[in-house]
């Protein structure tokens, strides 16, 4: 085993260096400033060696087919002219682009787009508005200008507002009702990186991971730069109400000086849900967990005087959704198991017995489940009464608050909580366990089965993972395998890379390695392969056409564009090959207790650290 496998669990020790980076703005440094592990895995890193970078290639718009290697060609010649550049990975920041014109007055046009599809005179969507109507062409952004009176040298640097959090292909085009042909070249395109603000060294990655397949690798690492793109300066979220026209990201998340939120485009605010993917797979790879700190201490100071938390952090404060409430009690559970922050805990303490109180008040007689009230979800087209997926997430809820109960000294409630945990479990299984199929139904009223509640029955123990049943029910979640991912029966015509990270982690709760790197090579690698993705970062989801249009029926208006390209709770492969396949789990506080158990599969080699 040990010619296969290098493993190390190491806590390191940070040294400065002088570097020639520095932190967003005027944001203070307090991020590590250089890598835990160095080696020849970094190569697999994507994030940028600076925080000004400049893009790759230049693209021509009618074709979309490469130009030059930047900066080549730079003139633009007459009205709606136009060239596109990628920056080759997703980024996100402030532009700042200086040219000079001859001619007379015009505007230099600046449009941002994630993927290649969408790229033109029109960002693609992320407001919410939906003002420009519907379909695959929607595009409801539009476009920023700088304006020109006079030929001569101009210099434009974008407003904070304006900050376009996560795009990879840039358009620069002119518009001008000259008829002498007003000129622009373009003599500099470079952009301010506005992620990851507090760390100097954007690649100061605190986990690794390294095998000898490197489409895994990269999956790996596309999970770890996501979340960092996912961590912004808490006063640059989406301003709600939504603008009508355009996009502003002026909007205040929270306190400190970094956040997490849920996606670098779009939303931008904190999503307790995402980050129950997005944490765990923080911590094996980049280690930001002030970013969470501030994401769970903003849900508190935000609970409802019932004891409900809003489904999402403000300005947005949605509310009405008993899933996410029970999200942001097992981020609770999950960022103490990982910093030990027991002052954090005890700050919240009375919140989380509230929180807790709140939702047991939900579970029902007769039949001992909860009841679900609160109806808002990840996308999933129902919710309510005694549904199976939110009772899985109140029976992990229960047994996390449990531990943390007795990491608070209070092994009494620690008792009561697991007593819960354990009746609601049998009740699980007595009631929506359906075994002429082998598998979960949705409901107690239904025949649907759906992915996410037999996923996380897997994952979160409700059947042991030794058992027919278990072994049964993983089975069964094949039934729902397309070429390119699973279909969510819950959510018909879509694949959720969220709900699948927690299926991938199901399979190898279970030893069914062979099985979970296949539905990571399909779901993942497809979208890393894809031309017109990121090819850096994970997707919020997608149609099982191999179209971009996530949910386009439910919630986005068939706005194909509106869809976020790197989205944190999509991020499962991360934490899932550092914890099953390399096989390095934390399971007690801060690393107190570890567990190593190898899952290789096919693999000859893997190695990895955090």
């Amino acid at each position: 085993m040990l010619d296969r496998l290098s493993s190390f669990f190491a806590a390191s020790t940070l040294f400065s260096l002088t570097l020639a980076q520095s932190c967003w703005q005027d944001v203070g440094c307090t991020g590590p400033t250089d890598t835990a592990f160095p080696g020849p895995w970094e190569s697999n890193i994507y994030s940028p060696a600076s925080r000004t970078v400049s893009p790759s290639t230049i693209l021509s718009l009618d074709t979309a087919e490469v130009l030059s290697d930047y900066p080549g060609p730079k003139k633009l010649v007459g009205n709606a002219s136009a060239l596109v550049f990628d920056f080759g990975i997703e980024v996100g920041g402030i532009a700042t682009i200086k040219y000079s014109t001859t001619g007379g007055a015009g505007q230099l046009g600046l449009a941002f787009t994630e993927a290649k599809n969408w790229i033109g005179l029109a960002s693609d969507s992320s407001n919410g508005k939906f003002s420009r109507g519907v379909g695959d062409q929607a595009c409801d952004d539009g476009a920023i200008y700088d304006y020109f009176t006079a030929a001569g040298n101009h210099s434009y640097t974008m407003d904070i507002p304006h900050l376009r959090g996560g795009f990879r292909y840039l358009t620069l085009f002119l518009l001008t009702n000259d008829t002498n042909a007003t000129t622009i070249i373009l003599n500099d395109v470079s952009l301010e990186i506005g992620f990851q603000p507090t760390w100097s060294n954007l690649r100061a990655y605190q986990g690794y991971f390294h095998s000898n397949d490197e489409e895994l690798n990269k999956i790996w690492y596309s999970g770890a730069y996501t979340l960092q793109t996912n961590n912004v300066p808490p006063a640059l979220g989406r301003w709600i109400p939504a603008v009508p026209v355009g996009w502003a990201n002026n909007g205040t998340m929270s306190n400190g000086t970094t956040v997490i939120v849920d996606g670098a485009k779009r939303d931008r605010a904190v999503w307790p849900g995402d980050m129950g993917i997005a944490v765990p797979s923080t911590f094996v790879s980049i280690g930001d967990l002030e970013s969470v700190m501030n994401a769970l201490q903003t849900m508190y100071d935000h609970q409802n005087s019932d004891g409900s938390f809003p489904e999402a952090g403000p300005p947005l404060l949605q509310q009405g959704s008993d899933t996410y409430h029970m999200w942001t009690m097992i981020g609770t559970y999950n960022y103490v198991l990982y910093t030990n922050d027991t002052a954090f805990l005890e700050h919240n303490w009375a919140r989380f017995e509230y929180a807790m109180e709140y939702i047991s008040g939900k579970v029902l007689q007769p039949l001992g489940l909860l009841n679900v009230t609160g109806l808002r979800d990840w996308a999933r087209e129902a919710t309510g009464g005694n549904s199976s997926e939110p009772n899985m997430i109140l029976y992990h809820t229960l047994t996390t608050g449990s531990d943390l109960a007795h990491w608070m000294g209070n092994d009494t409630l620690a008792t009561t909580w697991t007593t819960r945990a354990e009746a609601l479990k049998a009740n699980i299984n007595a009631h929506l366990y359906d075994a002429t199929y082998g598998a979960f139904a949705d409901n107690t009223t239904t025949s649907l089965h759906p992915q996410d509640a037999n996923s996380l029955a897997l994952l979160f123990g409700v059947v042991p993972p030794t058992s027919s049943t278990a072994q049964q029910i993983s089975d069964r979640l094949t039934n729902n395998w397309t070429p390119i991912g699973p279909e969510a029966p819950e959510l018909p015509h879509n694949i959720s890379p969220f709900i699948s990270s927690f299926e991938l982690q199901a399979h190898l709760t279970l030893g069914n390695t062979a099985r979970a790197l296949a539905l990571l090579r399909s779901c993942w690698g497809w979208y890393l392969r894809n031309p017109n993705g990121t090819q850096s970062t994970v997707i919020e989801g997608y149609l099982t056409n191999g179209s971009f249009a996530y949910r386009n029926y439910r919630g986005y208006n068939y706005d194909a564009a509106y869809v976020s390209h790197s989205h944190g709770w999509s991020s499962g492969p991360t934490s899932a090959l550092t914890n099953y396949v390399l096989g390095l789990q934390i399971t007690g506080r801060i690393g107190s207790l570890w567990r190593f158990a190898p899952q290789f599969g096919d693999l000859e080699r893997v190695q990895g650290g955090l």
